[in-house]
């Protein structure tokens, strides 16, 4: 009995799949996921009369750095003057940004508000270590 060329062809795209999957496709798969950027650490920061939590943040030269800031009492703002970043940040509506820490050294971060007196006094420091 003789297969038609239809039929031959979906034999061969059976036999490529599983020939694919035997030989390597999954890895093909992890090496794109892999390629799809570099992960961002992650650091919830939450403002509020008149400190942020924490008030330290701690990363490498080069590390791509997500902050979700969240306040619960009056609006605040992320200021780090040296990154040129000013988020400011509202009860109920969080914010989320990333940036690249690309200079190194100990920079303050600040509430730039005038909301309130204390705002002026809100305070903490994004250390960004050289590479090794």
């Amino acid at each position: 009995m003789a297969m038609s060329g239809r039929v031959r062809h979906g034999v061969h795209v059976v036999v490529l799949t599983g020939a694919l999957v035997a030989c390597g496709w999954p890895l093909l798969r992890s090496t794109v996921a892999q390629d799809q950027g570099p992960v961002a650490k992650p650091f919830a920061v939450t403002a509020r009369r008149y400190k942020f939590e924490p008030a330290r943040i701690e990363v490498v030269q080069d590390d791509l750095v997500k902050i979700e800031l969240k306040t619960e009492d009056i609006a605040h703002s992320w200021t780090v003057d040296a990154y040129r970043i000013a988020k400011r940040v509202s009860p109920g509506h969080p914010v989320t940004f990333e940036f690249r820490a690309d200079k190194a050294g100990t920079f303050p971060f600040y509430c730039d508000l005038k909301t309130e007196d204390g705002c002026r006094q809100m305070r903490g420091e994004l250390v960004v270590k050289p590479h090794k």
